[in-house]
């Protein structure tokens, strides 16, 4: 089986009387595929961004079993108006819910809440659930603000305490260093490992230890920050046992890689290489297979390169859809021969 858990969606239309600082999808002469306009983005969405029957029909012909759909990630628009942008979140929620409806078994939806506003958020989080959505996809920075800061703390512990899970997906930042031509690459790398780090020294790992949380692209660079800030805390390389007297930073706590180990990562890292190193560090039950479709065109067919990997049954299990399941708060449907 393989559950892809990094996969968008669109609204097919928004309401006539919608503000007007939302987006708009326009017809494009000649085909069903829409024009999503919104600010100063043009971009062309296929069929398959909001029609549920050709969902299907890609999932089945990539060797899908199920989909985790997320909110196209410019959607989530923190610079509009708390009204506003609580507006835009239900009516794709709603959208989102109607989509999942068509098959809930193989399509399982994640909304989003208006996190400029924690309160407002937070407080939208049991309309979320009430949906039937599994949780809500997240922005790995808040206007700037990294998710760990201690402002966005209740609405943590409210994903919690409903038993939700977020999806955190890489965005840039308001005062990226970098070029335009970086946005899709490098700063997906970045973004990664603020958002994961700032979960991790912002103390919302640790007061939320039951919090299932996801990070877009196995949180870009974290993994390779991960053993510097292990020696920071106990002085040792390796993980080998604690070295106080080395020790930078110690803490009596758990280490940065226990604590990173309790997250969750989406394995869209393009390399075997990689996906080892992955496993290695992470362990097999914190990955999940995820494409970005149909932003982005999926292996052909779906986690090729896990599958050639030649791991163990049960890690090949773990990453290609027992993981997605446990994320969700689910449990796991026994497969078919």
């Amino acid at each position: 089986m393989i559950v892809d858990a990094h996969a968008h969606l669109l609204p097919k239309d928004y309401p006539a009387d919608a503000p007007e600082c939302f987006p708009s999808m326009e017809p494009i002469e000649g085909s069903k595929d829409r024009l999503l306009v919104f600010g100063q983005m043009r971009f062309p969405a296929k069929e398959v961004f909001f029609e549920a029957e050709r969902r299907i029909e890609a999932m089945d012909a990539a060797g899908v079993d199920a989909e985790v759909l997320t909110p196209m990630p410019p959607l989530l628009r923190y610079d509009l108006d708390v009204a506003d942008g609580l507006a835009l979140a239900r009516h794709v929620n709603e959208f989102t819910a109607g989509v999942v409806a068509h098959d809930p078994q193989r399509m399982h939806g994640l909304g989003m809440v208006p996190m400029q506003d924690p309160d407002a958020a937070t407080a939208e989080l049991k309309a979320v659930k009430d949906l039937g959505l599994r949780g809500v996809e997240i922005a790995s920075n808040i206007l700037g603000s990294s998710i760990g800061d201690e402002k966005f703390l209740p609405f943590f512990e409210e994903v919690e305490r409903l038993g939700l899970s977020v999806f955190v997906h890489a965005m840039p930042s308001p005062n990226d260093r970098l070029p335009m031509s970086a946005m899709g690459t490098y700063v997906v790398g970045i973004e990664g490992v603020y958002a994961a780090a700032s979960m991790i020294l912002g103390g919302t790992a640790a007061k939320c230890p039951d919090l299932r949380i996801s990070f877009s692209h196995a949180a870009g660079g974290l993994a390779m920050m991960l053993p510097r800030a292990n020696y920071f805390w106990g002085g040792s390389w390796n993980e080998e046992p604690k070295n106080p007297e080395r020790a930078v930073m110690p803490d009596d706590g758990p280490s940065p890689l226990e604590y990173a180990r309790r997250f969750y990562y989406d394995s869209l890292v393009f390399d075997r290489r990689t996906l080892r190193y992955l496993i290695d560090l992470f362990g097999a039950d914190r990955l999940l297979v995820g494409s970005d479709f149909p932003a982005m065109p999926r292996e052909d067919p779906a986690a090729r390169t896990l599958k050639s990997m030649d791991l163990p049954a049960d890690q090949l299990d773990d990453i290609g859809w027992r993981n997605a399941y446990r994320w969700l708060g689910l449990e796991a449907p026994v497969p078919t021969a």
